[in-house]
């Protein structure tokens, strides 16, 4: 069991090492040497993982402490990992997206001057989420938390002298200390009442926690803790109104765009949120909220995937959309579909982004898909891979992400907690929205008439360029075609899609009906019957798939794709009369629901203004007008007074001394 121990250790420490060695050392190692390290690095973590996942099938857990950081009262601050089913598989999930990334960089940053910089910073950000899937604490969850986010705000603002990549950085960091902000408070609420930051002992004393009122404001302690805790997935997770930055984060290169949306980051919030579920079956206040904002960020986000130009936002987009869905399996109780979903998204949404950062490559670093099309003759690996991610994602039967998708519908279909109603119309009906954009995006970059390698009319997306210098050419030349990448970007791009296609019908069985979660996650099944309702009706991974053939998401989700084909295929004239006629709604949405301007007007407005008044009155006024300026102004007037006083004559200082004396006597006798 020691050397288990030692493994658990390896997992973290490779990424980190790798990271180290890249970053202190890049210069010496080379370019060569700095993905070799880092590679390296995540291939050791990856290999360790799938020992550890063996052990853990075996029936073998680890839940305790590595290091006591440090004491105070009765509260433990410490370094610890919790090595169950759960934690297995994200760790499983993160290392073998992250190897893929770390490979196709070689191919997609090859020609950047930071190449050692960004093998650093993306190890480093494996390294994060590994620390916070495999802790046992809330410290070190919060530890990988807040370190995920910093190496976040390091790539995104990667190409730091670009103006937008500043500040999606910034935007970034500061929307997730919104909901770090919550997240904080839940952590404090669970420390000052059960006297523990260990998992194992707060869930002890759950049933305790959700008999206790909040003083002096009557709420119910549980449900206070957990829609804090929430607030906190809100922001790294991205789910209304805290989305905001996640579309922003394209300004980052693409292999960090697979990889926070993938399988790091965003996921963790979904993770957090599965992993407190002790907590979380106690308030259906708490689900109810969770369940409503949810069901908002599916639909929602995904009718503004249908308005992106930008081939990276519409799967940035997707991204938030299918966050929505992990996040309403949440509120249903379905925590394992919730995480079901969050393993096989991370496959098909990684392979997504790969796909369209080959894309860009292939079209000099044009990212605008109305320059793009017919480029399946051209690119035929990015084209299949693309496909095969495309058809995950709208949950096509047999795929991996029908199983993922259609249990968290069922699920939803199947609840009876408040919103739950809501939620199914907005799951439904973001089946069409995600079939509809998904395939806009496929059939506009790979198939109808080619229309690069001309001078187009000026649009070049929501953003600027991939490459960091302005200099640099952008798009195909006239007579130029495209070119399919390099094998180190192909070779990713097909380790993805086989798990994109087969991880679903290989692992629902086990995931969602069968014991892998069942000491891990814990549902009350009287009150959320949900899941339960689904295991009855599930015959097998191959019945369940023949049956999605016949179903309403099936029926929607080809509708989807045949309104696409119309609309961008066949009459792409429609899609142009539509938007005149409709153009306040398209407006609506090209200006995404206007988020980001009542921001800019609300926020920072109001941040500014009330800079603007503290430095009027207090700077100016108080520190300024009253401390420094009106101190001098007191010694002057005292000043002014005593050279009343200060004449040089000897007769008025000898007048006033005897004045002085006469008022000293008379004080003196009056006293006595």
């Amino acid at each position: 069991m020691a050397d288990m121990h030692l493994l658990y250790l390896v997992v973290p420490l490779a990424p980190l090492a790798g990271s180290l060695l890249a970053g202190l050392f890049g210069k010496a190692i080379g370019r060569t040497g700095a993905h070799i390290v880092t590679i390296l690095g995540v291939a050791v973590a990856l290999a360790a993982s799938i020992v550890i996942f063996q052990d853990v099938r075996a029936g073998n857990v680890f839940n305790g402490p590595l290091y006591v950081w440090a004491t105070s009262g009765g509260l433990t601050f410490e370094v610890g990992f919790l090595i169950d089913s759960l934690t297995v598989m994200m760790m499983l999930v993160v290392t073998f997206v992250s190897l893929m990334v770390h490979l196709y960089t070689i191919g997609y940053m090859h020609e950047d001057p930071g190449y050692q910089r960004f093998f650093s910073y993306i190890s480093l950000f494996t390294f994060s989420m590994l620390m916070l899937v495999m802790s046992n604490n809330f410290l070190q969850l919060f530890f990988g938390w807040e370190a995920v986010g910093l190496v976040s705000y390091l790539l995104i603002g990667f190409w730091y002298t670009r103006p937008t990549a500043i500040y999606a950085n910034m935007k970034a960091f500061l929307v997730n200390r919104v909901g770090d902000f919550g997240f904080l408070l839940g952590i404090g609420l669970v420390a000052a009442y059960a006297g523990s930051l260990n998992y194992a002992e707060v869930f002890a004393k759950s049933g305790e926690l959700a008999s206790t009122t909040m003083t002096g404001t009557g709420w119910s302690l549980i449900t206070a803790i957990c829609i804090c805790l929430f607030i906190g997935a809100m922001g790294k997770s991205a789910q209304v109104p805290l989305h905001v930055w996640l579309p922003d984060s394209m300004e980052g290169p693409t292999p960090i765009s697979a990889l926070i949306h993938a399988a790091t980051m965003v996921t963790a919030g979904i993770f957090m949120v599965a992993r407190m579920s002790p907590l979380f079956e106690l308030s259906d206040a708490a689900l109810s909220f969770v369940l409503v904002i949810g069901a908002t960020t599916a639909l929602f986000m995904g009718f503004l995937g249908i308005v992106q130009n930008d081939v990276k936002r519409v799967v940035a987009y997707s991204t938030l959309s299918q966050l929505g869905y992990m996040t309403v399996a949440l509120g249903v109780s379905a925590y394992s579909a919730a995480v079901f979903h969050l393993m096989t998204h991370a496959f098909f949404k990684a392979l997504l982004f790969l796909g369209a950062g080959s894309v860009i490559m292939g079209m000099h670093h044009d990212q605008d898909m109305r320059n793009m099309g017919g480029l399946w003759r051209y690119m035929p690996v990015t084209w299949l891979t693309s496909l095969v991610g495309s058809l995950a994602l709208i949950g096509f039967p047999f795929l991996s992400g029908f199983y993922s998708k259609d249990s968290i519908i069922e699920a939803v279909h199947a609840s009876h907690i408040p919103g739950s109603g809501y939620a199914l119309a907005c799951v439904m009906a973001g089946v069409f929205v995600t079939a509809f954009y998904s395939f806009r995006m496929y059939f506009l970059v790979f198939h109808g008439k080619e229309r690069f390698g001309h001078d187009h009319h000026d649009h070049h997306g929501d953003h600027d360029d991939e490459e960091p210098s302005d200099d640099h050419h952008h798009g195909l030349a006239p007579g130029q075609k495209p070119h399919e990448s390099p094998w180190v970007v192909t070779v990713p791009l097909v380790l993805l899609a086989i798990p994109s296609v087969a991880i679903g019908f290989m692992t629902i069985e086990p995931m969602l009906f069968g014991g892998w979660f069942e000491k891990v996650i814990h549902i009350d099944h009287t009150a959320h019957p949900a899941l339960e309702e689904l295991a009855h009706e599930f015959h097998g991974a191959s019945a369940m798939a023949l049956h999605g053939f016949t179903t309403l998401p099936f029926i929607l989700a080809m509708s989807g794709v045949a309104v696409a084909w119309f609309f961008y295929m066949v009459r792409p004239d429609i899609p142009a009369a539509i938007q005149k006629a409709f153009f306040p709604i398209y407006s609506l949405l090209d200006n995404k629901y206007f988020f980001d301007r009542f921001n800019e007007i609300f926020f920072a407005g109001g941040a500014r203004l009330l800079g603007k008044g503290l430095w009027k009155a207090g700077d100016q006024g108080l520190i300024d007008g009253v401390a420094i300026n009106g101190s001098a102004r007191l010694v002057g007037w005292i000043a002014q007074l005593s050279k009343l006083f200060q004449t040089g004559h000897i007769y008025q200082y000898a007048f006033s001394m005897i004045i002085g004396v006469f008022i000293f006597l008379t004080y003196w006798f009056n006293r006595g």
